[in-house]
């Protein structure tokens, strides 16, 4: 008996150690974070890398292929007309962020912190603009302030095309997205600190610049980075209504359609991609810096009913909504009229867009299953990495590699993400050179282009859920993939219909990011959009675009709707 319980030799022990950190290491659930680990990071690597080191090295090469080393950059800034480009991409970026803080901080500030009425309706038309794509507020300003406009008078002889028009129809695009993050900053407030202020007398002002504006501060910073990135990136806005006033987006069309010149338009993607890179390192260090102001302790800042600051904000909101409605009406306005502005019988003749094209409907359906294929395989592709990423328990250096590049697109303008998928998918020794021209680049592209935000939305779904799921599992030796479909999927639905619903509505109405890729049989609805305004069909253009807005509000419509029902199952889920 003693013999039997007397210790293995140590180098058995250690023996069995070993096997038995084999066995984990070549456990299933390993093999299959392994295998998903190492194709998610050949698409990221074929897909993000791969394009923008293209990009690059064509930037430093000349017509023929040969390397001319900073020569391209030389001839840049000896241009004086480029050079002015960069300046004017600049101050459009400065005047639009100010503009657009000062407007969504006071809408958002209206939102959280009044007790005005009407905050529900309020919410739906601050947030309208993103459901459409760019082109539709610069077309709607045609209409309203054009050469024959109805509302020319206004702007006291100045004309809409140019500055002026590139920064109302930026603000009233990029208003939305700012929006949304000041208000998430304005909602998480700790009312103690309120009522410690009031118990010192402070006054109002005082309380807005001490407690108010130093919580929201980091919200700000990042709403602000945000706004000026989407301008300075923008295609669409300058491309419609922009006249003469070159920007670096313009430059790039101009570079690479209208003077095929593939090195230069590499030279002023690089020059675009140096402020997005700033902005984007501006946002890191913000996030880094950011401190979570609301704990388990804190109370929930409920504002009390105020007479004379509940009906300013309400007169603010107001006109804020009469100016993004008014723009949106227009466009709809534009898009019934028969002939702007000769005839102004009201017909659905634009939308009978084979009179105007020979692509017909032929582009908005094209811009369905573009968008369906993309919320489709990007919302799988997005959510299984972001799992294997969060919840892997394993290879954390290549866990750590996926979560950088996953990041690296937010920081790529869609132009320059755009050019690099030329230079490098169409190459005759790419194996992938096959998908150069089809619905799938399209979609590749699309999906790269905003996989950031998705799989930001997917974390922060998986960091809620409760780590000893997985734990539990494993010690019931319980398959992971099991509990990925029998658990995490059921209880993360709401973010998964949410992931879906971004890249749906971002696939109707992006521009940029496809202008270049798209074949003659792939043409989107927005490029579409584009194409028929060059050709001075504004109102077949308008009718386009209020298609797009249409259908994105649709989609959203019904996101909202399967949330709903989302939420109770995930309740009820919870309760069992």
């Amino acid at each position: 008996m003693t013999q039997l319980t007397r210790p293995l030799p140590t180098s058995k022990s250690g023996l069995l150690q070993s096997i038995t950190r084999l066995r984990h290491h070549f456990s299933r659930d390993n093999v299959t974070l392994a295998v998903l680990l190492v194709i998610f990071s050949a698409l990221m690597a074929a897909f993000i890398v791969a394009p923008l080191l293209a990009m690059l090295q064509k930037s430093v090469q000349n017509a023929e292929g040969d390397f001319v080393g900073l020569a391209n950059f030389a001839t840049y800034f000896a241009s004086p007309a480029l050079w002015q480009s960069l300046q004017n991409t600049v101050v459009i970026g400065v005047v639009v962020t100010v503009i657009v803080g000062l407007l969504a901080f006071g809408f958002a500030f209206a939102l959280t912190r009044s007790c005005m009425p009407f905050k529900g309706v309020f919410t739906v038309i601050g947030s309208a603009p993103i459901l459409a794509p760019s082109l539709l507020p610069a077309i709607s300003l045609i209409y309203l302030f054009g050469n024959q406009g109805i509302a020319k008078e206004m702007l006291f002889g100045h004309s809409i095309y140019g500055p002026i028009g590139i920064a109302i129809g930026l603000v009233l695009w990029t208003f939305p997205h700012a929006l949304m993050i000041i208000s998430t900053s304005l909602k998480t407030s700790d009312a103690r600190l309120y009522e410690a202020a009031k118990a010192l007398n402070t006054s109002s002002v005082r309380t807005f610049f001490l407690v108010t504006l130093p919580g929201a501060k980091y919200g700000l910073i990042s709403a602000l980075i945000v706004v000026f990135t989407l301008v300075v990136c923008d295609f669409g806005v300058p491309k419609v209504i922009g006249g003469q006033y070159n920007v670096l987006a313009t430059d790039i069309f101009k570079q690479v359609v209208g003077q095929q010149n593939f090195a230069m338009g590499a030279v002023t993607s690089v020059m675009l991609l140096l402020p997005a890179l700033l902005a984007f390192a501006g946002d890191r260090w913000v996030q880094k810096k950011q401190q979570n102001l609301f704990d388990a302790r804190s109370v929930a800042y409920q504002p009390e009913p105020n007479r004379l600051r509940d009906g300013a904000c309400l007169l603010f909101c107001s006109l804020i909504s009469l100016a993004i409605l008014s723009v949106i009406a227009m466009a709809v306005y534009g898009s019934l009229v028969t002939f702007w502005p000769w005839n102004t019988a009201l017909s659905l003749n634009n939308y009978n867009f084979t009179e105007f094209s020979t692509y017909g409907w032929a582009p908005y359906f094209s811009s369905l299953k573009l968008a369906g294929m993309v919320a489709l395989a990007g919302t799988l592709v997005i959510f299984t990495c972001a799992y294997c990423i969060e919840k892997g328990q394993s290879f954390a250096p290549l866990r750590n590699l996926l979560q950088m590049l996953a990041i690296l697109p937010m920081a790529v303008p869609g132009m320059v993400l755009g050019l690099g998928y030329i230079f490098f998918f169409n190459h005759s020794d790419n194996p992938l050179s096959w998908i150069y021209g089809t619905l799938t680049i399209l979609v590749v592209n699309t999906i790269t282009h905003y996989y950031t935000v998705g799989h930001m939305t997917a974390v922060t779904a998986l960091k809620q859920l409760p780590g000893e799921i997985e734990a539990i599992s494993a010690s019931l030796n319980i398959p992971q993939f099991k509990t990925f479909l029998k658990v995490t999927i059921p209880v993360c639905t709401p973010a998964i219909l949410e992931i879906a619903t971004y890249l749906f509505v971002n696939a109707m109405t992006t521009t940029s990011a496809i202008v270049f890729l798209y074949a003659s049989d792939t043409m989107p609805a927005s490029v579409s959009v584009l194409n028929m305004d060059d050709a001075g069909q504004t109102g077949p253009a308008a009718a386009m675009a209020v298609m797009i807005l249409l259908t994105a509000a649709a989609v959203k419509l019904m996101h909202l709707g399967a949330n709903c029902l989302s939420d109770k199952y995930t309740q009820a889920w919870r309760n069992r």
